[in-house]
């Protein structure tokens, strides 16, 4: 670490210290924060109010270091091992104790128990982990998937199994996209459900639901519900519509996706002569991420995925941070990992869900094409959120107006471009869109048709040319 990263202060793995506290208590909350996390470093001999390097006295250097070692491996269980180092920081030494995400989550302070000691990073500071968090960190920790956790408080019947089944699959056949993905469905059964971790064999030998079972029928009363909301503006001040969505998982999908469609503009587009209409966000992108948060979320957690509409985005968050190994990152580049793998099976078999990790690619190649800001991708270590925000394109608004842009879907772009042309022969395409509110990419579509039509032609570079209008009278 070099002063120029000091100078930008505290973060969410990293953490200062201008001593060596006495009671070790005040910096080893952080320390099982960092090994419950993605791992962090705190510096000693750095002030964390003002950022100034005092550094530690070179005649103590290493019994300060022995002293953390000590503590952190006695006051710590599992046993973190920390990689505690000296750095020379403006001429001065710094300790820098390096704490790497661990392998046996949840961590604790022995002095206060796996109850109490449980310890979390949350937007640069550390908090106490509630019990539900602590589960978590035990779970995805393991590799463990929560939604096949048996429950065998749940009884069920042949006769509700096989209509389980039979739900699925007239699913999996009203998202089926060709005739030939329709034919190659296939019955599911019992056999199934419990090779996917939906039903699980008890040992009484008795067959039991899982999670995922009562998460996917609609039984669950409080963790499966989708919160939707419309915000006035863009904070949470004013509300402008609520509606919580349970039931059938695939169910709150389609009314999750059907809520922002409706609270999103609908407008049109001129390609050509014809019009199309279009929405100012991609809705194949809305319904990955709605079914990316349902398969990710983390259903531990006493909150719910929630899918916010303000003036200028669309903000979806779902319970959970990102898994270890998984970054942002990775995510753009096509890395998947999911946190509900039964879940993940009964949406696959349904056609909810494409190819695995293609899902963050395509969004961004999508919001490209509708000439919309990149997506944002928050971390908030307990949960995870997508921002996709609106109003970069213009669009032809027509909730209000339908009958009238209806009657006119024969307006001639041609007609309007060569009137531009005449008043500016040197106006330049993106001008052109924004003078017609249209997209540039259908403005460039049309001027090269009508270049091949020959009726205009491009005179001199693209930057400092003109157009020239063809007279075919």
């Amino acid at each position: 670490m070099g002063i120029e990263e000091i100078l930008l202060g505290e973060s969410k793995n990293v953490e200062f210290k201008v001593q060596r506290p006495e009671r070790s208590i005040k910096y080893m909350k952080s320390v099982v924060a960092f090994a419950n996390g993605k791992g962090g470093r705190i510096i000693f001999g750095v002030d964390d109010k003002t950022k100034e390097v005092v550094g530690i006295p070179e005649d103590k250097v290493f019994q300060e270091i022995d002293a953390i070692t000590n503590a952190i491996f006695d006051s710590c269980e599992p046993t973190i091992i920390p990689d505690v180092y000296l750095q020379n920081i403006n001429q001065k030494t710094v300790i820098v104790v390096e704490i790497s995400a661990g392998r046996q989550k949840p961590y604790y302070i022995k002095a206060d128990g796996l109850e109490d000691g449980v310890y979390i990073r949350v937007s640069g500071t550390t908090r106490p982990a509630d019990r539900d968090m602590s589960r978590e960190l035990y779970y995805e920790c393991g590799g463990r998937s929560y939604d096949s956790v048996i429950r065998t408080d749940f009884e069920i019947t042949d006769e509700e199994i096989q209509s389980l089944c039979k739900q699925m699959k007239n699913v999996a056949i009203a998202n089926s996209k060709s005739e030939f993905q329709r034919d190659a469905i296939k019955d599911v059964t019992k056999n199934v459900l419990l090779s996917w971790g939906i039903l699980k064999k008890a040992d009484d030998g008795k067959i039991y639901p899982t999670n995922a079972y009562v998460y996917l029928t609609g039984q669950d009363d409080f963790h499966s519900i989708i919160q939707c909301g419309v915000f006035k503006g863009e904070t949470r001040a004013v509300f402008v519509d609520k509606r919580d969505y349970g039931g059938p998982l695939w169910e709150q999908v389609e009314n999750t996706v059907k809520f922002v469609l409706r609270n999103i503009h609908l407008g049109c587009r001129l390609e050509g002569v014809y019009r199309q209409d279009i929405y100012e966000l991609p809705p194949d992108s809305i319904r990955e991420l709605v079914v990316n948060a349902v398969m990710n979320c983390s259903y531990l957690q006493a909150s719910h995925i929630q899918v916010a509409i303000y003036d200028d985005r669309l903000e979806i968050t779902s319970p959970g941070g990102l898994l270890p190994g998984v970054t942002v990152d990775l995510m753009k580049e096509g890395f998947s990992k999911i946190r509900n793998r039964s879940l993940a099976n009964a949406f696959a078999y349904m056609n909810l869900v494409e190819a695995w990790g293609s899902g963050i690619p395509k969004l961004i190649k999508a919001m490209k094409a509708y000439e919309l800001r990149a997506p944002e991708f928050i971390d908030m270590e307990v949960a995870f959120r997508i921002n996709l925000y609106r109003g970069q394109i213009e669009v032809i608004d027509t909730k209000n107006d339908t009958n009238d842009i209806k009657n006119d879907t024969k307006v001639d772009l041609e007609t309007r471009l060569v009137e531009l042309i005449r008043r500016d022969s040197r106006i330049t395409q993106k001008a052109m869109g924004k003078e017609l509110s249209v997209s540039t990419i259908t403005i460039k579509r049309t001027l090269a048709q009508m270049k091949q039509e020959g009726k205009i032609v491009r005179e001199g570079s693209n930057r400092m040319g003109k157009w020239i209008l063809i007279d075919r009278k």
